[in-house]
């Protein structure tokens, strides 16, 4: 019965996907649309950066997903609060938004504005898994291959948090991956 059930933790808002990108039907993979698509301006759309969320926040409890990463040059992938900023550069000013990302050949973990903090990985991450502890205040990264830890962040969550996504032109879209189920009789 395992190998035939699916269950995917995280689907995507295509309501907030900045509109150079292109969500799959099934709202679990996100790459880039090569032109601007015709969407509405909804005030929850990324217009600057090459963004998507989660569209489920959580505020309580313990919440894990993994995000197949695979040979892309460039990605972001991590949590923003609900009342982070979506519109014009984010980045520079200080929010509620954690992420690990790679670019030119290294990884970062940073959270504005925090300085970015240079991460150890000995092989090429192909998928990254993100658990969220939000009771405890902990969101953390892994390299569920190698059953890595990458890096750990700490913060009094007072608010929902939303799972991240970013793929500037991209080749590959990211995709976030099905959790095998546990069944125990």
């Amino acid at each position: 019965m395992q190998e035939t059930v699916q269950y995917t933790p995280v689907i995507l808002d295509p309501n907030t996907a900045k509109r150079t990108l292109l969500l799959s039907e099934d709202l679990t993979s996100v790459g880039f649309a090569g032109e601007e698509l015709q969407l509405p301006a909804n005030p929850e759309r990324f217009d600057h950066y090459a963004s998507v969320l989660g569209s489920e926040g959580f505020n309580s409890g313990t919440h894990c997903w993994e995000v197949e990463v695979g040979e892309n040059p460039w990605w972001t992938v991590g949590a923003m609060t609900e009342s982070a900023q979506r519109n014009g550069d984010h980045t520079s000013t200080a929010c509620e938004w954690w992420f690990v990302f790679f670019k030119n050949g290294e990884y970062v973990a940073r959270s504005p504005p925090q300085p970015f903090s240079l991460l150890t990985v000995k092989q090429k991450l192909q998928r990254i898994r993100v658990q969220l502890d939000w009771d405890r205040g902990e969101l953390s990264f892994s390299d569920p291959d190698n059953n890595t830890h990458l890096h750990t962040f700490t913060h009094t969550f007072n608010e929902r948090v939303f799972p991240y996504l970013n793929i500037p032109r991209n080749i590959f879209p990211l995709r976030i991956l099905p959790l095998k189920p546990s069944v125990i009789v």
